[in-house]
């Protein structure tokens, strides 16, 4: 694998100029003395309830899969100039994909210019055919995205930012963010009062600011509520945590009913209407009479109350269409054709194992690449070639012949690296980033995210899900 661009130090071993008041005050903090901290972060976390839940996972006493994200003692951190360009770059991305979303429920102008398959966007199972002419305020499907940014290592020994990936359905991860930035003022204050590091805790205000500001024509006051799958889903704690921190109901499907066009939540005073709903429940669950019979997630006629626009849902039915992975690669013709620009931040170079071409490619050299699914998530179903086993390459072979329209590939990426706090002290840790993109009267973005880590040593599988941990994101104002 190509040698990876350090966060904090350069191939020359010089440490990075953002970096160098931090790495004196990191060679001047014992082991026993970080290791205390993180300890006491894990202590608290636990009292809190921060949790993440696996399905399906149990830990080594045979109990069930609720458990804790690690989270890494020492900051991930940027300079003020790369994220000013970094957050032009996910303006402009995300502003295409609203454009892209209006324009496949609506003309579908970029199918008909031939830059878009028509065939991959109408046969795609995230495609919702009860969109199609469906007004919705400011024309904004996306409300939060995500967006998964990566850094790899140039010839000249730069690093550039590329998308991996773009997460517009129901992205989680922010509670963590907030939550980290809260950890590391408690552990240490001190390095807050030395280090200008760009506030996020305004977050929820921003998210609420949102959610209001994309309410039904003609409401002055909106209700918004977050509506959740229920404790058993493994971000429950976000939801209840977003829901708390914006000063808004959590709900459930069995909260909320439609009666006269209009969605209302039961409250112990009578019923209450309800304008904007956070929906955390993905859209086979939302509405039983329009999507999956045998969901009780989510509100039955809660479509046609979307349709007549006496509700906003945040984030838009049929928003996944945008967020497959096979419609990923044409993310910058979008860009191109919706906004007349050139790409800020560009892609991971991906064939689509749909493509015969591709295919062949990616069958010859199933050792060197990442295969992923198109619907995945959360780092299942995908074969890290240069991590696999010859049986398993094998075995993914037979899978990607019988379905190739199911996969796209990526070349093996070296991602960057942050020292990180582990078992036997700091060590490099390959890292990601996952920012968080608001869409509302306009596109806003606390500066910074969640930074994922990969855990264990050269690793490059960051998810949650797989065991990777997080890291708090300065990003600098000097």
């Amino acid at each position: 694998m190509k040698p990876s661009f350090d966060e904090m130090t350069a191939s020359d071993g010089e440490i990075r100029d953002h970096y160098r008041g931090y790495a004196r005050w990191l060679s001047n903090q014992p082991d026993d003395v970080m290791r205390a901290r993180r300890d006491e972060a894990e202590m608290i976390f636990r009292r809190v309830g921060i949790t993440f839940a696996v399905y399906g996972a149990q830990d080594a006493d045979g109990q069930g899969g609720e458990r804790l994200i690690p989270f890494d003692v020492i900051p991930r951190m940027i300079p003020k100039r790369e994220w000013s360009e970094m957050e032009a770059g996910l303006s402009q991305r995300v502003r295409a994909l609203n454009r892209f979303l209006h324009d496949v429920y609506h003309d579908q102008e970029i199918l008909k210019a031939g830059i878009v398959p028509a065939d991959q966007v109408l046969n795609n199972a995230q495609f919702r055919p009860e969109m199609m002419g469906v007004d919705v305020p400011g024309n904004v499907y996306s409300h939060i995205a995500g967006i998964d940014i990566v850094r790899a290592a140039q010839p000249d020994g730069s690093g550039s930012y590329f998308v991996l990936e773009d997460n517009l359905r129901v992205p989680s991860g922010v509670s963590y963010m907030l939550e980290n930035r809260k950890m590391m003022m408690r552990l240490f204050p001190d390095l807050f009062s030395v280090h200008r590091v760009a506030p996020v805790a305004h977050y929820p205000d921003l998210l609420l600011e949102t959610l209001r500001a994309v309410a039904p024509a003609g409401v002055i006051d909106p209700t918004v509520v977050v509506l959740t799958p229920g404790m058993y889903n493994s971000a429950f704690f976000e939801h209840a945590f977003l829901a708390q921190q914006m000063g808004v109901q959590l709900v459930e499907g069995q909260d909320l009913f439609v009666r006269d066009g209009f969605v209302y939540m039961r409250t112990t005073r009578g019923p209450q209407r309800v304008d904007v709903i956070y929906r955390r429940v993905d859209d086979d669950f939302l509405d039983p009479k329009a999507f999956r019979a045998d969901s009780t997630l989510g509100c039955a006629g809660l479509l046609d109350v979307y349709r007549a626009g006496n509700i906003t849902l945040s984030n838009a039915i049929g928003t996944g269409i945008a967020d497959d992975k096979s419609i990923y690669p044409f993310v910058p013709k979008m860009i191109e054709f919706y906004l007349g620009e050139k790409p800020i931040l560009n892609n991971v170079p991906t064939w689509c194992c749909r493509e015969p071409d591709d295919l062949a490619y990616v069958l010859a050299h199933l050792e060197e690449l990442v295969v992923k699914e198109v619907h995945g998530a959360g780092g299942y179903g995908m074969l890290v070639g240069p991590a696999a086993s010859k049986a398993e390459i094998a075995a993914f072979r037979e899978v990607l012949i019988a379905l190739p329209h199911n996969y796209i590939a990526q070349p093996t990426l070296a991602l960057s690296t942050c020292p990180t706090f582990v078992d036997s002290g700091v060590a490099p840790r390959h890292i990601d980033l996952r920012p968080f993109v608001l869409s509302g009267t306009e596109v806003q973005t606390v500066p910074g995210g969640l930074t994922r880590v990969a855990l264990q040593d050269g690793s490059l599988v960051v998810n949650s899900s797989q065991g990777g941990g997080t890291k708090d994101t300065w990003v600098l104002e000097q």
